[in-house]
């Protein structure tokens, strides 16, 4: 797991710990090849606000909210895709042409398997979605490699939030779109 930080002190937050991690399950004949993204919190989650898990649908402004986000471009690229997961189910897909242009919603997408598991102590989100969807532009040849930035929006129940990010690169304001979040590698 990675550990995600806060984008300010953490101070008097309910929340000791926020882990990202993702793994690429390969295509079968049936389907393609997947990531499978998973979240956990290690907080007293009664002081947050982790809306239960239903079946969930497309909505925008997940972020507003409780919502764990991963970005996911290649190598270097200006475009990227946007996945925002909430603890509800509900989820929201998008593509943009460059740093915070061009917004499209990836249509069509499969909805992402998401599963939820919340404990007193720790709260824990699983979701699967369909890489072919998310992999902005054509796959180059030879090319096995995505670039991937993993955050979290965590509310609370009076309402503040606060911002995790495995990386940080504007110190004025959380911003999970930043080249500079795209910290982590994976192959496929």
């Amino acid at each position: 797991m990675h550990k995600l930080s806060c984008h300010t002190d953490p101070g008097d937050l309910p929340i000791e710990r926020v882990e990202a991690d993702l793994t690429v399950a390969r295509g079968t004949a049936a389907g393609g090849a997947r990531l499978d993204v998973h979240f956990r919190i290690v907080a007293d989650t009664g002081q947050l606000c982790l809306p239960a898990l239903r079946q969930g649908r497309r909505t925008d402004g997940l972020w507003r909210h409780s919502c764990f986000e991963l970005f996911v471009r290649a190598p270097g690229a200006a475009a990227y895709a946007e996945v925002n997961l909430a603890p509800s189910g509900d989820w929201a897909a998008y593509r943009f042409s460059a740093y915070r242009d061009g917004l499209q919603p990836i249509v069509p997408m499969t909805a992402p398997a998401i599963d939820a598991v919340a404990a007193a102590d720790m709260f824990e989100l699983r979701a699967s979605l369909r890489l072919d969807e998310l992999r902005p532009g054509a796959r180059q040849p030879g090319t096995t490699l995505l670039e991937v930035a993993l955050a979290a929006v965590i509310e609370e129940c009076s309402g503040r939030l606060s911002y995790w990010a495995a990386n940080h690169p504007d110190p004025k304001r959380p911003d999970f779109h930043h080249p500079g979040s795209f910290v982590h590698e994976v192959r496929y």
